[in-house]
């Protein structure tokens, strides 16, 4: 790479920060924002902690990039608002897609904030670790992580004075993980800056009835991955009433009348489906190459309490050789394109790339702070990393002219370049993330990033 090709790279990132750099606050704030974002991105021999951050970057100290994250009052909503701005014309389209997934980090101790014993994904078992819910972005133009919220188990919730040590603000209740998903979507949606109607989520979400329920009242379409043991109809059920028994007022209950069809488990249906209704198609391009996949649809009746709820669509996809069969279900409605119900399901995915990424190349799990701040000041500062690192992509692949234009709005053009990026290690993140054969793209095998 030569000189004018780095001294792009330097300039990119001078108006990028430029562009969020109002929302931390003071002066000493938005210069350690500045610092500590250039560590993330150019730190890559050790982790990411503010020492080794601090010793990358000239300037910087461990104690006030530690303050920065740990005391500094600036709010991440503003943040996370023009971050989604930002992308907007960089990634924002029609076909969008909001996915919603959670990701572990592995912690030892008890005192940072929302440790506990859990499921951890990127270790494949239980473990004590730390649990944040993630909003991603994805259309054919890109995607991106655009917001994140730190799961408190119930264990936190109940003790108090726990959570006063770790700085968790007092309006904070409990609120699961699907939960925490709806409150993500419910704030981009009042943001108003990412298009979509779609909503996808793997199967730990899509299991539940009153997350699928609450999906459809806010006006959203889903696919939802379910697990093969959940049931539905797949042919009309019939009812009849039937008299309680007891005293007081009669009532009569409706349960499936004699001879009606019975609900049965999704991964039965795939299992059993007619081999010449399956239908091949590409979803998508992937590191090896395109995603084709063997894709299946066919209207069903939700279950539920063992009877018929309301219609929906049953979704299978499986590998073109029949094996790792998965099974989807969605709201939307009948007249709906099974290209199109591939393509939203086949869309999730993309947030485990960005887990990858931004675990292994902007230290997303790589802070060493114990409070509820802390934790997200760090998660927000390596969203903006994750977003300056597409815009290099597209910048160097040319592929969004829109997301050149966007660069020049107001608060954007003009500014006095930040410190240069030391010219070893930002040749580096230019070369993985600008050169035109990097693609943010990998297979959904690489799951185990979570």
């Amino acid at each position: 790479m030569d000189s004018a090709t780095f001294d792009r790279v330097a300039e990119h990132f001078a108006a990028f920060h430029q562009y969020f750099s109002p929302f931390f606050g003071r002066k000493e704030a938005q210069r350690r924002s500045e610092q500590y974002l250039r560590g993330l991105l150019v730190q890559h021999a050790d982790r990411r902690n503010a020492e080794n951050v601090a010793e990358a970057i000239p300037g910087a100290t461990p104690r006030a990039l530690q303050r920065f994250l740990t005391e500094a009052p600036w709010s991440t909503a503003p943040v996370i608002n023009a971050l989604q701005q930002y992308l907007a014309p960089r990634l924002a389209a029609a076909d969008g897609v909001f996915v919603i997934d959670e990701s572990g980090f592995p912690k030892q101790g008890k005192h940072s904030v929302g440790v506990a014993p859990q499921y951890c994904g990127a270790l494949g078992k239980v473990a004590n670790c730390q649990m944040g819910v993630f909003l991603a972005y994805v259309s054919a133009r890109g995607h991106a992580l655009v917001d994140a919220r730190l799961f408190l188990p119930q264990g936190w919730i109940d003790d108090p004075e726990r959570c006063t040590r770790a700085g968790v603000p007092t309006h904070v209740t409990y609120a699961s993980k699907a939960e925490l998903g709806l409150q993500l979507l419910r704030e981009a949606w009042k943001r108003g800056h990412l298009q979509g109607q779609w909503v996808t989520a793997d199967e730990w979400y899509g299991r539940g009835a009153a997350f699928r329920d609450e999906l459809d009242t806010d006006g959203w379409r889903y696919v939802l991955q379910v697990p093969l043991d959940l049931e539905v109809f797949t042919q009309p059920a019939q009812l009849e009433l039937v008299q309680r028994n007891g005293r007081g007022r009669k009532r009569q209950r409706p349960r499936l009348a004699d001879g009606s069809p019975r609900p049965q488990p999704v991964g039965t249906v795939l299992a059993t489906w007619d081999a010449a209704a399956w239908r091949t198609l590409t979803v998508g391009e992937g590191a090896q190459g395109p995603l084709t996949y063997q894709f299946a649809a066919l209207r069903v009746w939700e279950s539920r309490d063992g009877l018929p709820g309301r219609a929906c669509w049953l979704v299978l996809r499986r590998n073109q050789d029949g094996s790792e069969g998965r099974c989807y279900l969605s709201n939307a409605p009948a007249e709906t394109g099974l290209w199109t119900l591939a393509r939203v399901c086949s869309n999730r995915w993309p947030i485990e790339t960005e887990f990858q990424i931004e675990k292994g190349e902007v230290g997303l799990d790589e802070y060493e702070v114990r409070s509820w701040r802390g934790w997200h000041h760090h998660m927000v500062l390596s969203l903006l990393a994750g977003a300056f690192l597409l815009t290099l992509q597209q910048e160097w692949k040319k592929k969004d002219a829109t997301g050149d234009a966007a660069a020049g709005q107001s608060g954007v053009a003009g500014v006095t370049p930040a410190p240069t990026l030391e010219r070893g290690r930002a040749l580096g993140v230019a070369a993985r993330y600008a050169a035109p054969q990097r693609a943010r793209q990998t297979l959904p095998s690489q799951a185990a990033a979570r």
